[in-house]
């Protein structure tokens, strides 16, 4: 064989062959894609390589290497694959399996396994009758196994799949390729025995010259390799990749008018023509082989013939199988030649052979060439020169032979030789020799644990099968199974008590067997090795104990447990259960108390055994006492408490802190990872609502019960300083100092000030008010005249004091005199008008230092205080009527006296009333459709000047009044537009500021528009009734009011004369009371409540009379609040409420001042 050069010996050490992957009931070969056909390796030059290496060495046309795929996958670390799914191949109609394995020694649970095809396709959704998903799990390895079966496989089955693993923040993913091939029926229809009859060797008839080129290009690629081996290609997969090369389309091309075939075959020695023809002869035209240039040579001939140019190739050998190409200036045509070695021819048969099972059998031929491509075939399934295969092929020169070193009965076929140019075939036939037992096997006694050592001999070197009481026994880890020659051993290394029983060998292919008995002993023993340290077994209290200790003896041990002197017996809540491998003690709900030692015994003929097992009944720890809060911040607290006092047998190993809001029922939990100490410091809560904290205590058992909750808290902060601390007034012997409230208030609120002071070149403070005062105004009395102070402002909340805030410069105690002056209003220099029962409260702002007298006067006359409330103050005098009525009108005279000086003022009052109804009104003249009306005007204006008249008119019949004038100025009025016929009343209303005068004065007589004709007498009919006694329609309904907001009470009346409604507290008559608001609209009557307190709680009654009777209803009003903003958050009223009350509270103050 000649010697490939260095490049190709390269090339072809390159290409190992593909992995194989077995179906499960074909066998079929599995082979991975390659990536890229540049890394198709290129054959010797000779083509001589061996037929495995061209099988091996081809997956598909123009695919790469598949050592690629094999380095890619191995570059890419799994995180959790420890196997993954190979690609395959499997033909139509084939099983094949995929099978993932995943290492599960560091995964809690399960991981969640994917199957994919394509890049979306999830083939969960598919399983069925041709897809199957199993996994399994092996305990002892603790490996996860994942299989996909495909079953009876289709074309479109062929693909690309992916396996995908996750666990938590893992991930793992393997692609992998399937294969389908379709069956290869030619091989099938091949009847090998029909094919090669025995005869003698004949030269062989000269077949048709057949295009392997031809083939190939028509072939499916599953018979590529066949093709190969009959016409003698050595270098298959050189001859693909050329193959899919040459099968890329041609582009025309401009300067070859006919250019070369895509690829030419000759036989080695042979002659081959290369001819094209070029559209422009004087192109200059170049010859290339693998990119060399080719130069004229005895070899290589060159002619021109017109426009063709021909080379001629001589006496060609396997290295002129290569790629040729032509250029004619930039264009260029290529073609591939191929270069096939002569037939192998078959010189010598194989012959018949009959022979005994195990012994040494040769099937010998003889080819026409050395070192011949030769195929064995048995039965027509082609042999493999496998290392581990049975048969061994053993080449000599031209000589090949079949060797099978120890014949089988199964070894009965026909076998059969091929070559490129011939085949032969011959029988074997394999006969038993008669069967003799040299060495029987012998009953044997053995203790438990010993090795059982089973021994025969027989005359004939065969196969056999071991039984034990008559079920067929595998080799194992435990039971080994030896065969050498004619001595078959059965070997235990360590007995069990299983191992008793009846044993026979049974040699292959004989109708014989050898027995014997084997009997295993055993004395008692306890199994404690899955027991902790000292034999102690914990138990969680309130669970169920069942500990189970395995047994063994033989015959079987009776078993004694006992506590103590006492035995345990097998009923009860402590019991005892025996089987015939173990023995369990069985403790129903355990106690603390039964903590303790227990012992186990075994007897039985063989001897005793008995182990004392320490039982340890823990539980979870009590709960801790409650905890404390020792301080409250804006937002957050420190608590602490006492470790439980019962730890439940185990250490505590730390605790767990909840909080919740004390008006919800959820709690949350402030700590993930255990406190080891017993102080903890929540944070990030509300400021001003109200928490409650508890505590868990945790061992290694578990979680103890919550403690019961802290005392409820609230996160406060204190206030900012006071503002704007001003001097306000100074006398002989006190000082008035007013400032503005703090900036930021927070949750908390402001209960008070606190005023110090001290005096100057002194560092003592002196608190003036020992109790917090809510005013920002104080007086500090009680001071030496001519002395020098510094004063202080602190505001206080429920979470202590703020900064103070100190008033900038020292102030003298003198008081200075300053003169009076009035500084009225501006809306009070002019007259100031209220109507009849409004309220009057006038406030008027005065100076003066010291000791302003103030004094009032209406019309020169001094005011009288029953009707006339008077409040001065040093700062301001209110002139205060709760009900105004008409005599309270007149001009008011203000005088403020400071000492000797005076100053004074006069306030003009006017309280105005509906005024009364027009004297009389006169119908003047009817005319037509017109009537004529005249009035006087009103006796009692309301002491306002009349603004103007409202006119009404009423047909007799119904006498419904429809308003025709209104704001009408005059006092004489023509009414157009009355219908003929009818009779009409008028009436006259009187208006000014305060409105419509409440009654209307109508005409005597009525006013009658006539028509022609006869007068129609009209029907007298009786009015209806409409009267009705009060009945209230909608009661009074029990109601809830928070202190300083107004509250309500509705109720709906009806009655006809219109009621008169009285409301009652108590039974008592609610009237005159600025506090109290009543209205009554439509029936519907509303007693509204300014800013109740607890003390306006009680039952309250809406009494409705009229001429006809009376009705009453009640209810019960009960007012929650009116405390501090500390208590009224601790009674749970929301902060946004307490705020704005407490606001409106401060006002009523400041106003009320």
């Amino acid at each position: 064989m000649p010697e490939p050069t260095k490049k190709d010996e390269t090339e072809t050490q390159s290409a190992p062959p593909p992995p194989e992957q077995k179906t499960p009931q074909d066998g079929g070969t599995g082979k991975d894609k390659d990536e890229d056909d540049t890394s198709v390796s290129t054959p010797p030059a000779d083509g001589m390589s061996k037929p495995a290496e061209r099988k091996d060495s081809v997956w598909s046309i123009g695919e790469g290497a598949p050592e690629e795929s094999g380095k890619r996958d191995d570059s890419q670390m799994s995180t959790l694959f420890i196997e993954k799914p190979q690609s395959g191949s499997v033909s139509v109609g084939g099983n094949i399996t995929f099978i993932a394995k995943v290492e599960a020694k560091d995964l809690l649970r399960k991981p969640n396994v994917k199957w994919f095809k394509g890049k979306w396709m999830d083939l969960a959704s598919k399983a069925g009758k041709h897809l199957q998903l199993k996994e399994s799990f092996e305990r002892h390895t603790k490996i996860h196994t994942f299989e996909m079966h495909i079953i009876k496989a289709k074309e479109n089955y062929a693909g690309n799949y992916r396996c995908e693993v996750s666990y938590k923040d893992k991930f793992d993913s393997c692609s992998f390729d399937l294969e389908v091939t379709e069956s290869s029926q030619a091989a099938q229809s091949i009847d090998i025995r029909s094919a090669f009859k025995r005869r003698e060797i004949k030269q062989q008839e000269e077949e048709p010259e057949v295009d392997v080129w031809e083939l190939l290009k028509n072939a499916n690629p599953s018979e590529y390799e066949k093709i190969a081996f009959q016409y003698g290609i050595t270098d298959l997969r050189g001859m693909l990749k050329r193959l899919k090369r040459m099968r890329r389309e041609v582009k025309k091309s401009a300067a070859f008018a006919k250019g070369l075939d895509p690829a030419y075959q000759v036989d080695k020695g042979g002659k081959v023509r290369f001819m094209v023809e070029l559209a422009d002869p004087t192109v200059e035209l170049k010859w290339y082989k693998n990119g060399q240039e080719i130069r004229p040579s005895a070899k290589y001939i060159f002619e021109h013939k017109g426009n063709q140019r021909i080379l001629f190739i001589n006496n060609c050998t396997m290295a002129d199988d290569a790629r040729y190409y032509v250029t004619a200036g930039d264009e260029k045509c290529s073609t591939e030649l191929f270069v096939r070695d002569p037939p192998i021819l078959v010189t010598k048969g194989l012959e018949d052979t009959s022979t005994y099972v195990g012994e040494r059998v040769e099937l010998s031929c003889e080819v026409s060439e050395e070192n011949a491509n030769v195929k064995w075939f048995r039965n027509g399934v082609e042999l493999s020169d496998d290392p581990h295969s049975r048969y061994r092929i053993k080449v000599e020169g031209k000589k090949h032979t079949l060797i099978i070193e120890e014949a089988a009965k199964n070894d009965n076929a026909t076998y059969s030789v091929m070559t490129t140019g011939g085949q032969s075939e011959a029988k074997l036939s394999v006969d038993l020799r008669p069967l003799k037992i040299s060495l029987a096997l012998e009953d044997q006694t053995v203790r438990l644990g010993q090795e059982i050592h089973l021994k025969c001999e027989i005359s004939e070197n065969v196969e056999g099968k071991w039984y034990k009481n008559g079920q067929l026994v595998e080799a194992s880890d435990r039971v080994k199974l030896y065969h050498k020659g004619r001595i078959h051993r059965f070997v235990i290394a360590s007995s069990a008590v299983d191992d008793e029983g009846e044993y026979m060998f049974v040699p292959d292919a004989y109708n014989i067997n050898i027995p014997c008995k084997v009997h295993v002993v055993d004395p008692p023993k306890l199994h404690l090795d899955g027991l902790g340290e000292n034999n102690t077994v914990t138990v969680v209290a309130g669970s169920k104990l069942r500990l189970e200790i395995p047994i063994t003896g033989e015959p079987t041990p009776k078993v004694v447990w006992s506590r103590g002197d006492k035995g345990i017996t097998d009923s009860g809540r402590i019991r005892a259960e025996t089987y015939p491998d173990s023995s369990c003690l069985v403790i129903d709900a355990a106690e603390r108390e039964d903590s303790g030692p227990f012992r186990i015994t075994l007897k039985n003929e063989a001897g005793e055994d008995t182990a004392l097992i320490n039982i340890k009944v823990v539980d979870v720890p009590d709960p801790p006492q409650a905890p404390n809060v020792t301080e409250v911040g804006e937002d957050w607290c420190v608590m602490t408490w006492e470790p439980p006092a019962n730890d439940g047998g185990s250490p505590i190993l730390g605790y767990f802190i909840e909080r919740k809001k004390k008006q919800s029922s959820r709690w949350m939990r402030l700590n993930f990872e255990l406190i080891k100490e017993t102080t903890f410091e929540p944070k990030k809560m509300i400021e001003g609502v109200a928490y409650e904290v508890r505590v868990f205590a945790v061992n290694a058992i578990g979680i103890s019960k919550p403690s019961m909750p802290s005392k409820s808290f609230v996160p406060l902060a204190v206030t900012s300083p006071p503002t704007l601390l001003a001097v306000d007034g100074v006398t002989d012997t006190s000082v008035t100092m007013k400032w503005r409230p703090p900036d930021h208030i927070g949750a908390a609120g402001l209960d008070g000030y606190v005023v110090e002071y001290c005096f100057e070149g002194t560092d003592e403070w002196i608190v003036a008010n020992p109790e917090l005062t809510d005013k920002t105004k104080f007086t500090i009395n009680g001071l030496p005249t001519g002395s020098k102070i510094l004063v202080r402002v602190k505001a206080v909340n429920a979470a202590g004091e703020s900064e103070p805030r100190y008033h900038p410069q020292p102030i003298l105690v003198k008081e200075v005199i300053e003169p009076p002056k009035i500084r009225l209003p501006r809306h009070l220099k002019q007259t100031y008008t209220r109507r009849v029962g409004e309220t009057v409260n006038l406030v008027i702002p005065f100076q003066g230092r010291p000791r302003a007298k103030v004094s009032w006067e209406k019309n020169g006359s001094p005011i009288d205080k029953n009707h006339i409330n008077i409040r001065n103050t040093e700062n301001d005098t209110i002139i205060f009527i709760r009900k105004a009525e008409r005599c309270h009108s007149g001009e008011y005279d203000m005088k403020v006296e400071v000492e000797n000086l005076v100053d004074k003022a006069t306030i003009d009052i006017q309280i105005v009333d509906r005024p009364g109804p027009p004297e009389i009104v006169i119908i003047d003249d009817v005319w037509g459709e017109n009537v004529n009306l005249s009035w006087k005007p009103p006796k009692d204006d309301g002491n306002a000047a009349i603004t103007g008249y409202t006119i009404q008119k009423a047909d007799k019949k119904s006498m419904e009044w429809f308003t025709v004038m209104e704001h009408y100025h005059r006092t004489s009025a023509t009414i157009n537009e009355l219908i003929i016929g009818n009779e009409y009343y008028f009436r006259v209303f009187a208006e000014n500021m305060c409105g419509l005068s409440e009654d209307a004065t109508m005409t005597k007589e009525s006013a009658l528009i006539a028509k022609d004709g006869k007068v129609y007498k009209y029907p007298v009919y009786n009015d209806f009734d409409f009267t009705e006694r009060p009945m209230f329609t909608q009661p009074l309904v029990n109601t809830f009011a928070v202190a300083g907001y107004n509250a309500t009470l509705n109720c709906s009346v009806r009655g006809n004369p219109k009621p008169k409604i009285t409301w009652l507290k108590n039974k008592v008559i609610i009237m005159n009371d600025p506090r109290y608001r009543m209205f009554s609209n439509q029936g519907v009557c509303t007693l509204e409540i300014r800013k109740p307190s607890p003390y306006d709680g009680g039952t309250y009654t809406c009494r409705a009379v009229n001429t006809l009777g009376e009705a009453e209803v009640e209810c019960k009003l009960e007012v929650k609040g009116g405390l501090s903003f500390f208590r009224l958050l601790m009674d749970g009223v929301p902060p946004h409420i307490i705020d704005s009350y407490m606001r409106e509270v401060q006002a009523d103050k400041t106003e009320g001042k």
